[in-house]
């Protein structure tokens, strides 16, 4: 079995449903360029979220999870298959918020894409 390369990413995290322990199988990590969500245990799932099609991150951080130095960041997206998810329950959670913010602002500034390129495909921009 190959080892897995961790230096490639910049954040990794486990989810945290009890008691701010990582005893999950969500894991989460962090590249330069996406964001992947691993879940499952004999039968896993890994959804690919490209950083530059994140248009909007909220930090949600409810008693029981501040209790444990925890939050959930919601993510809202310009991608048509996954167009809202949530990292959830994850330790330093502002900071990860923040670090993530700063990657999609880069990723965004490096591909030249803005906030007009991920308006409703409908609208005939032209006749405006």
């Amino acid at each position: 079995m190959a080892k897995k390369d961790f230096s490639a990413y910049v954040w990794t995290d486990k989810k945290r449903p009890l008691f701010g322990l990582p005893l999950s199988f969500t894991r989460y990590k962090l590249t330069e360029e996406r964001l992947l969500i691993e879940t499952g245990f004999l039968s896993k799932k890994e959804e690919e979220i490209r950083l530059y099609r994140i248009m909007d991150l909220t930090l949600l951080r409810p008693l029981g999870q501040r209790i444990f130095k925890l939050g959930t960041i919601h993510c809202c997206t310009a991608d048509k298959s996954t167009p809202e998810f949530d990292v959830l329950k994850v330790k330093d959670a502002e900071k990860v918020r923040d670090l993530l913010s700063e990657l999609v602002e880069k990723q965004r500034e490096a591909k030249r894409v803005s906030g007009r390129e991920f308006m409703d495909d409908d609208v005939d921009h032209e006749t405006l």
